[in-house]
């Protein structure tokens, strides 16, 4: 039987998965981005976790990991491990938005994405470019012909819950996450909308 798949995942997706119901036998085991770390458990706490980027979870599949669910930040890997014949066809059930987010206190005193550009001695924290925030963080850099504010990066994280750890610490002045990382450290974040 093929494992079920789920790319770009949200809590709300999991109170309709029949394997994630209450008073299953057997507990599911769910692969999922870090990035759904704080949510999952909330949504169903009887499941088995296994969280870390969606590259990563993807490579321990394809070594044979066993997994109920995959539920990816990124519909490449779903797309992979489907044509590959791991996982049965993927189901898109939410998005997310990137974000630049910043310190509250916003020592750096950053504005838009551009200033990263004007400022010489920002410290930037980003993904690895395999990992899924960190391929989108390069797409909308490109987009908007800031690649070079990558030669900021203090740090590479491999998922995005480093990236907000740092910038939490004051370790980096922005690093981009996704919208709802933002919203859950709120009180430790603020969030720079991107054009």
């Amino acid at each position: 039987m093929k494992r079920v798949l789920l790319p770009l995942a949200v809590a709300a997706a999991i109170a309709g998965s029949s394997a994630l119901a209450a008073g299953a036998d057997d507990p599911a085991t769910v692969y999922a981005a870090a990035s759904l770390a704080d949510s999952f458990p909330r949504i169903s706490p009887g499941s088995r976790y296994q969280f870390a980027g969606s590259n990563q979870l993807a490579l321990q599949l394809r070594r044979g990991a066993r997994a109920d669910v995959f539920a990816s930040a990124s519909p490449q890997y779903t797309r992979e491990l489907f044509r590959d014949g791991l996982v049965e066809k993927p189901r898109l059930f939410a998005t997310n938005s990137l974000v630049l987010a910043v310190p509250r206190s916003n020592p750096a005193r950053i504005r838009t994405v551009f200033d990263l550009a004007r400022r010489p001695k920002l410290k930037l924290v980003v993904a690895g470019p395999k990992v899924p925030i960190g391929l989108y963080t390069r797409e909308v850099l490109k987009r908007l012909s800031l690649l070079r504010v990558l030669r900021k990066s203090v740090s590479q994280e491999t998922d995005v819950k480093g990236i907000v750890g740092k910038l939490a610490l004051g370790e980096a002045d922005a690093g981009f996450v996704y919208a709802t990382d933002v919203r859950a450290a709120s009180s430790r974040l603020v969030a720079i909308p991107l054009p």
